[in-house]
Parts: C-alpha cells; sequence; structure tokens
C-alpha cells in the first residue's frame, strides 16, 4: 500500500483513475487530477505548502516534489513527465513539459508550456523557462528552441506512454 496520509488536517485528493505505486509516499495538502500516476519510490510531500498536480501527469521512479513553507507552492500543469529522480521544488510547471532524469527545479522557478528541461539540468532560482525552449546544464540554459517534432516526438509521447504503463499495472 502507498502511504497516503493527512498531516496539519490536509489530506491529499487523487482522482480515483490515478495509479500509484505501492511505496510511492504522497502527504498533506496535494491534489492530483485525472489520468496520473506516482510510480514506485516517488515522494510528493504537501506538508509545508501546497501541491496541485493537473490532468495527465507522470511522476516517475524516486521523484520528490515539495514545496517551501509558507512561501513557494508548487504548481504542475497537464500532460507533464516528471522523470526518475528528479526534484520538483516551490515552482511553477505549465503544460506540456518533459522534466528529464536526475533533473533539479528550485524554488519559484517558472517553467512555461512546451519545454523540455534536460537530463541532469539544474534550473536555479528564480529562473524563468519560457514557451518552447530546451534547458539543459549546471546551471540551466537555453540551448534551443523545441521543435514540433520534440513536442509530439517525446513531451507528448511520454506522457502518453505513462498513461497506457500505468494501465498495466492497474489490471
Amino acid at each position: 500500500m502507498p502511504i497516503i496520509k493527512p498531516v496539519r488536517g490536509k489530506e491529499p485528493q487523487i482522482s480515483e483513475d490515478c495509479y500509484i505505486a505501492e511505496n510511492a509516499t504522497i502527504v498533506g495538502e496535494v491534489t492530483i487530477g485525472k489520468q496520473c500516476s506516482v510510480w514506485f519510490n516517488a515522494v510528493i510531500r504537501g506538508d509545508v505548502h501546497y501541491i496541485k498536480i493537473g490532468n495527465k501527469v507522470n511522476i516517475q521512479d524516486g521523484a520528490v516534489l515539495h514545496a517551501t513553507y509558507q512561501k513557494s507552492p508548487t504548481t504542475i500543469g497537464n500532460n507533464v513527465s516528471i522523470g526518475h529522480n528528479a526534484i520538483v521544488h516551490g515552482c511553477t510547471i505549465h503544460d506540456n513539459v518533459l522534466v528529464g532524469m536526475g533533473s533539479i527545479i528550485m524554488d519559484d522557478c517558472v517553467i512555461e508550456s512546451n519545454t523540455i528541461i534536460a537530463a541532469g539540468a539544474v534550473v536555479t532560482k528564480n529562473t524563468h523557462v519560457k514557451s518552447g525552449s530546451v534547458y539543459a546544464g549546471v546551471p540551466a540554459r537555453k540551448v534551443k528552441d523545441i521543435s514540433p517534432e520534440l513536442t509530439s516526438g517525446e513531451v507528448n509521447r511520454i506522457a502518453d506512454n505513462y498513461v497506457k504503463y500505468s494501465g498495466w499495472f492497474k489490471e
């Protein structure tokens, strides 16, 4: 059974059609939309501020979502993939975004729609990633514009695949 528990009187709200892995942890003021999946060893900790997750979002194995006490909530839009072992902390991620494996997005960042944060990238505090960008490196910087092929071939493909994969675990 996953750990899903209230903290400070606030309980996670999770759509019924979501897949939550047996060893995932979701606590506190967390809202998760439809067709989402939270994979093995992922932690979504809404104990110090709220975390709001849209529809068709996948939080892959080992990822950590948190916020900053009384200051920076975490908000994630629709059709977003958070890669394995990524850290998403006190930031806003809009729709149609791929957050690569092992990347870190820090407090008060805004990641606009239709972007890719490359694997291993570190998006430092207060960075504003404009729509249609690919960011990579430490610290992360824009490396190119996202092409329609990357949007459909990576961002949408991965989000769609995780809806399919989660179905295998619900059978």
